[in-house]
């Protein structure tokens, strides 16, 4: 050793070498680079020192060498400096003779880089750099660490090397993982290092601090990363080009929450700051701090500051940037939609807070494209079952409109390549949309798949046809439509990409069984423009089709001949559809083969269906519809309207001679003439001998046929009907209508002839009022008003002839359903439908008169049914009366929307002129109230049908009989914002005539000093203008209530239906908002609210402003109040008809529950109600006279009792479930509130108890028992909590509610008692679980005092089993025991207590 420590300490000559052990001893070797190390220091510390310790340092490019173990190197170095006689300042010597050594850049990097082991070294391949040896040796490592930071400065400019090496991040590197401190002194060691480091940061290059700032965790000691993160924190604020770093130093770090949560909130305020490509990061560190605890509030902060729209550059924008830059932004996106994902489906706190921050946004405006982004994510991963959650929100969302088809919109076209990862997902979330029966919702649904299909690959659009033939062949009605219609606007849209589908499409032949007429025609369209559309994409599938095509036509079953002929029909319009004109066509636009093609596929379907007039029908109309919908070739649509014109002429019109003498059943006559100065010489309908003499030609087909003319000549004439308009005024050959009064004495054969008569007269009529409602000619629409009063009186007589004949079967009008058979009306149909006419306005005789407006039944009670108190007349008038037609309406043809416009007539008048041209006299023709009905109830089924919200889609267990669109073929052509469109420019008149009704009741009430039924009143117009008044209400209704108008692409027609309602009011103001709109309309409907002259007209007006009041915005309390003024006073008006007599049936007890029910919602205090109705009007009504009226409440009878019974109960068992549940933290003042709440429901609820030992029907009970055993559950599960807590600060009221309600449960006990005795199936299925109620409600007492420590104050006995009327039940006696026991418990008194 002694030995060892002399020779270290010479200085070594030019030519010596250092002398090391044998074994370890390397070669000798001629190197010029160790020699000129040698020479350069002959007299260093450091070198000889390197020697002696295994290192051999070489010059230039080589790398140095290492001949021994690392640890052995730094140990030998370490004694030798240890055991120096100038021990410590040899440290100092050896540190200068180091940064004298490195003074060349090019040594400097040696000692930077790896060692490599001597070829005499059986150490490992790799070996550290000379500094990171050093600085593994303690007493060197200060020194050596302050060296490396004066040197750093050095090269922080220079940059990458031509070699590759980057110096200053070598330097950092050596300082990384330096795990030997074990000397307290030398902890400044590392505080000084963190502040040099934050010092060059300062200073440095930003690719230098990059380095620094991520090496940091690995430079300093875990005691110092609160320093670091302050440092870091600090400067994140003052410098945003190093987010990314600092983000990868701090995730390294070990924080507090406190500074977590606070560095944090630095970084989501440079959230929308910092550049795309740090995104990622952020969002990761962002996701990763969170905790539990504030999970919600960070990502509800994320979401609001992500804004991933502006990462997409627009469309405008892109043609100019580079397409890579693009591609680049696209990539950054889907990094940080992954890092969402990861962590979603790794934490569950993060899946959870996504959810509920995108169902807090509760404005449209406010939702983003990361919102859809993070439910198709949410919705894919399934983390913690979130499938289930991401499918709810986004319904609701969609259902609230607040998730829109334009957020979806630029979802897919801003990142359609990061939504392609999330395919599955997005077909799920559409298939799940489309089955809702919400219809926004299933629009929703379609526009995803239509989106699907336009941004993804052929694979997904595959998937998206395939799933879509999978709904149209799922037999759901509302389903089918969707699907058909989504597949048609692909096919227009996209022909191409659709025509590779063919085949998928072509499947749905397959179940053309479960489909409707109006889906095979979609169908047939849709695979008729990928066989035959000009691109000719489908060929392949052209004989497919005529193969389908001619087997349907061929077929003798009814349902498959009619599937045929609109498949035929369909393949006509898509084959004979005009095109550019090509080259060799003769006139038209079709090849030659093609129009051949067509003509003999006319001829064919012409053919087939002339054997069957149904069938002849269908084809009639299908043609019609082709007419309307599409515009044919012109040589194909004159030869169409040349047969038709020769046909009809042929087979309908015959011209008038004197003698119509003939076999017939009843005796022919010339009738409804409207051209009187025609009648020699003039035309006219030949339907009387056509049903009575065995032709080839069927009355059948008239309307249809005609249908068709009118159609073709529009279309030819550019609308004008001149060549055809006799048939508008022309005579129909019928016989004398005196023969409807002297029905009852026909025969039954001929009872159905005349009915049949009456059908095909009304069905000309419908038919020619559709084909000239638009006629501008003043004469032409006298003519049409004309006919419309001709249609009203023959349906009065139709109705007393219908009334006679039971049994008949009409004929059919609307050939594109089933057969007839499963829509007629049964004989002992009593009542007709909701909506439809009713049979007590119909009680009296036609009147023969013919111009005489006959009156049709009667809407929703306009005057309702008798009692059943007053059997013998109820019958008397019933065989004076007719049946309800509306029964009767798909036998009827349907009118066209257009004819609607009629209802904006006035006054018509025409001056009649005599041979010599003077003027002879002068007509005058206009709306009557028939007439007005007639129109109103035809346009309120046309809303109904279109604009009403859509029934639930699933398939009915059993098919109905009816099919709902039946009567509706032409309506579904349009869609329900042009049915609403149409309807706005209707509402000026709609007012006018609403109007109208309120001055004709106004001056009525005027006239007999307010008495309805005053003698002298015309009963039957009465009845008529009460019931068009109605119907006026149930059409606005309807049209407000259009789900459509909740959308912002359907505001600017909301508000110009709102404007004309508030227009009437305030003519003068103009750009008002939607709330002003909706006040001066709620205000303008108000007014009529003193002439309404039924309970059902009042029901109407009081929804027709609830649903006002929803457009209102801000003012819904305001709106509140008035509602419930209104109902209250129309609660307390008495009700008579127009004939004296109380309104009273079904109909207008149906109404009342409704209208009390909304007064009951509407009003500020439901309790108060209540006792105000059960405490005051019931007491009245029990000490009235027994068919008078309670007082205060005059629609409250004996009759009505069990409609306010019901209703209240039902309020208050609703009233008590929203009471807030009570905590034990609640203050006094909120306990003793609540208990006052409970206090009064309680009361409420034992007077209604009471009422049923006056009024013990069965129906009573039944609400009684039901309503009883809810308002019991919602007492045990919500007031019992609240008594537990306010016993000792409340004995007094608790004992008061405990003892009220122990009477209410001790009545329920006897209802109980009551009706096992009765053994009545409907009330004691009520007594299982309400006595199991009433068991609990005792122990829950119990429980209540003992946690009180009063338990004492309980006993608990047996009661008896007693009847309604307390009288103990003896055949009970001896089962006593076993029943189940009710609250005996007696609470002592106070004093006790």
């Amino acid at each position: 050793m002694m030995r060892k420590k002399k020779r270290s300490s010479i200085t070594v000559d030019d030519d010596s070498t250092l002398d090391v052990p044998k074994s370890k001893k390397t070669k000798s070797s001629g190197r010029p680079t160790k020699s000129s190390v040698q020479d350069s220091y002959p007299d260093s510390v450091f070198v000889q020192f390197l020697k002696e310790s295994g290192v051999t340092l070489t010059a230039g490019s080589t790398a140095n060498e290492i001949a021994v173990d690392q640890v052995i190197f730094q140990k030998r170095l370490q004694q030798q400096l240890r055991k120096h006689p100038r021990f410590p300042n040899i440290i100092q010597e050896f540190i200068s003779a180091l940064e004298t050594y490195i003074e060349d850049p090019e040594r400097f990097r040696n000692c930077l880089l790896p060692c490599v082991p001597s070829s005499t070294s059986h150490s490992g391949s790799y070996q550290e750099s000379l500094v990171r040896l050093l600085l593994g040796i303690e007493m060197l490592q200060t020194q050596v660490i302050n060296t490396l930071f004066e040197k750093l400065p050095e090269f922080m400019f220079e940059g990458v090397s031509e070699d590759g090496l980057n110096v200053p991040r070598l330097i950092i590197n050596q300082l990384k993982w330096l795990d030997r401190i074990v000397d307290a002194k030398l902890w400044h060691c590392r505080d000084q290092c963190l502040t040099d480091l934050m010092q060059m940061v300062s200073v440095a290059p930003v690719e230098i601090q990059r380095d620094i700032i991520t090496s940091l965790p690995e430079i300093l000691e875990d005691s110092q990363h609160g320093d670091i993160a302050k440092e870091l924190n600090a400067l994140l604020q003052q410098n945003t080009q190093l987010p990314v770093p600092i983000l990868d130093a701090l995730s390294s770090l070990n924080l507090s929450s406190a500074l977590l949560s606070e560095v944090r909130d630095v970084v989501m305020g440079t959230l929308s700051a910092v550049q795309l490509e740090d995104l990622p990061v952020i969002v990761k560190f962002i996701l990763h701090s969170i905790s539990a605890s504030d999970a919600n509030e960070v990502v509800c902060d994320l979401r609001k500051k992500l804004e991933l729209e502006q990462c997409v550059l627009p469309a405008v924008l892109q043609a100019s940037q580079s397409r890579m830059k693009s591609k680049t932004n696209k990539k950054f996106v889907a990094l940080v939609l992954e890092v969402i994902k990861s962590a979603i489906r790794f934490q569950k706190t993060i899946s959870e807070a996504w959810l509920k921050a995108i169902e807090n946004v509760d404005e449209s405006d406010d939702h983003k494209v990361v919102d859809l982004l993070v439910l198709f994510i949410l919705h894919s991963t399934n983390a913690n079952h979130s499938r289930r959650g991401a499918e709810r929100v986004l319904r609701v969302k969609v259902r609230k409109g607040l998730i829109q088809e334009n957020l979806l919109q630029k979802t897919f076209k801003g990142h359609a390549q990061v939504m392609r990862g999330y395919f599955p997902s997005i077909l799920a979330l559409a298939q799940g949309l489309l089955r809702s029966p919400d219809c926004c919702v299933v629009s929703f649904g379609g526009h995803m798949y239509k989106q699907a299909f336009t941004a993804f690959d052929s694979y997904c659009q595959q998937e998206v046809v395939g799933s879509l033939v999978t709904h149209a062949c799922s037999g759901v009605s509302g389903e089918v439509d969707v699907a058909l219609e989504l597949l048609c606007e692909l096919v227009s849209q996209k022909p191409a990409e659709m025509s590779q589908f063919t085949v998928f499409v072509k499947g749905i032949l397959d179940y053309m069984d479960n489909l409707t007429s109006q889906q095979i025609r979609r169908l047939f369209h849709l695979l008729s423009c990928l066989a035959f559309g000009q691109e000719q994409h489908g060929g392949h599938i052209q004989d497919d089709m005529h193969i389908v095509i001619r087997k349907q036509l061929s077929s003798t079953v009814p349902k498959y001949k009619r599937i045929g002929i609109i498949g035929a029909v369909m393949m006509v319009g898509s084959m004979g559809a005009c095109r550019n004109k090509p080259d060799g066509s003769q006139g038209g636009t079709l090849p030659k083969e093609t129009h051949r093609q067509v003509m003999a596929l006319l001829e064919l379907v012409r053919s087939c269906s002339e054997s069957s007039p149904e069938a002849a029908a269908l084809y009639y109309d299908e043609l019609a519809n082709l007419l309307q919908t599409c515009k044919l070739d012109p040589l194909v649509q004159a030869w169409i309207g040349k047969s038709v014109l020769e046909d009809f002429q042929e087979d309908f019109v015959v011209d008038l001679g004197p003698d119509l003498s003939g076999p017939f059943v009843f005796p022919a006559s010339v009738m409804h003439n409207l051209d009187e100065d025609e009648s020699q010489g003039g035309i006219a309908i030949n339907l009387l001998p056509l049903m009575t003499q065995d032709q080839r030609v069927s009355p059948l087909c008239l309307s249809s046929f005609f249908r068709l003319l009118r159609l073709c000549e529009e279309v030819q004439h550019q609308g004008d009907l001149e060549e055809i308009d006799a048939l508008l005024g022309c005579p129909l050959i019928l016989t004398d209508m005196e023969v409807v009064e002297k029905v009852e004495s026909l025969s039954k054969a001929e009872r159905e002839f005349l009915c049949s008569l009456l059908f095909y007269t009304i069905n000309w009529f419908r038919e020619t009022v559709n084909a000239f409602c638009k006629q501008n000619d003043p004469e032409m629409k006298m003519k049409v008003v004309t006919r419309i009063q001709n249609i009203t009186y023959l349906q009065s007589l139709l109705q007393t002839c219908l009334a006679a004949t039971p049994g008949y079967t009409p004929p059919q009008a609307n050939f594109d359903g089933e057969s007839a058979e499963g829509m007629i009306p049964s004989s002992s149909s009593a009542l007709p439908k909701k909506g439809k006419k009713e049979s007590s306005g119909r009680k009296r005789k036609a009147s023969a008169s013919k111009n005489s407006s006959g009156d049709k039944s009667q809407l929703e009670g306009a005057a309702e049914a008798e009692d059943s108190q007053q059997v013998k007349t109820e019958k008397e008038k019933d065989a004076k009366s007719g049946v309800s037609l509306s029964l009767y309406w798909p036998f009827f043809r349907e009118l066209d929307v257009e004819v609607l416009s009629v209802l904006q007539c006035g006054l018509l008048s025409r001056t009649l002129l005599d041979t010599e041209l003077h003027s002879k006299l002068r007509e005058e023709v206009q709306l009557g109230p028939a007439e007005l009905l007639f129109l109103l109830e035809d346009m309120w089924r046309k809303l109904d049908f279109s604009l009403a919200s859509a029934p639930a889609k699933k398939a009915p267990f059993l098919k109905s009989k009816t099919d709902r669109a039946v009567g509706f073929a032409h309506l579904q052509q349009k869609n329900a914002k042009e049915i609403a469109t149409y309807c706005i420019e209707l509402l000026p008149t709609l007012c006018t005539h609403l109007e109208n009704c309120h001055n004709h009741f106004q001056t009525l009430l005027s006239e007999h000093q307010g008495v309805v039924d005053a003698p002298g009143v015309d009963v039957k117009e009465q009845q008529l203008m009460c019931s068009a008044y109605q119907l006026l209400l149930q059409v606005l209704h309807t049209t407000f209530s259009w789900a459509g108008f909740s959308g912002p692409e359907h505001r600017a027609l909301l508000k110009s239906a709102l404007g004309v309602l508030a227009g009437r009011l305030k003519e003068d103001e103009t750009d008002l908002t939607l709330d002003q709109l909706s006040r001066h309309a709620f205000e303008y409907l108000q007014n009529f609210r003193s002439t309404v002259p039924s309970l059902n007209t009042a029901l109407c007006l009081i929804q027709l402003l609830i649903v006002l009041s929803q457009y209102g915005g801000s003012n819904h309390r305001t709106y509140r109040e008035q509602i419930t003024t209104l109902t209250k006073r129309f609660l307390c008006q008495e009700w008579v008809t127009a004939s004296g007599e109380k309104e009273r049936g079904n109909k207008y007890n149906d109404a009342l529950q409704t209208l009390l029910s909304i007064y009951l919602e509407h009003t500020d205090d439901v309790l108060k109600a209540v006792e105000e109705i059960a405490g005051e009007g019931v007491p009245e009504l029990l000490n009235a006279a027994k068919d008078a009226n309670s007082r205060s409440w005059p629609t409250l009878n004996r009759q009505t009792f069990l409609v306010y019974y019901k209703s209240m109960m039902a309020v208050l068992e609703r009233a008590v479930r929203k009471i807030p549940p009570s905590k034990q933290t609640d203050n006094q003042e909120v306990q003793s509130e609540k208990l006052l709440t409970w206090n009064l429901a309680v009361r409420d609820f034992h007077i209604l108890i009471n009422l049923v030992k006056m009024f013990d029907s069965r129906p009573v009970l039944t609400v009684c028992l039901k309503y009883g055993r809810l308002f019991l559950e919602s007492f045990l599960k919500l007031g019992m909590p609240l008594l537990d807590y306010s016993f000792k600060k409340h004995k007094e009221d608790v004992q008061s509610l405990l003892k009220t309600f122990q009477l209410s449960t001790r009545q329920l006990h006897h209802m109980c008692g009551h009706s096992k005795i009765r053994q009545d199936t409907g009330l004691t299925n009520h007594v299982p679980a309400l006595k199991k109620n009433l068991e609990q409600f005792v122990y829950r007492v119990k429980a209540m005092l003992t946690l009180n420590h009063c338990q004492e104050a309980f006993w608990l006995g047996n009661l008896k089993n007693r009847d309604l009327k307390g009288e103990e039940i003896l055949s009970q006696r001896s089962q006593a025991v076993d029943e189940a026991e009710e609250e005996s418990s007696q609470l002592q008194s106070e004093e006790e207590v």
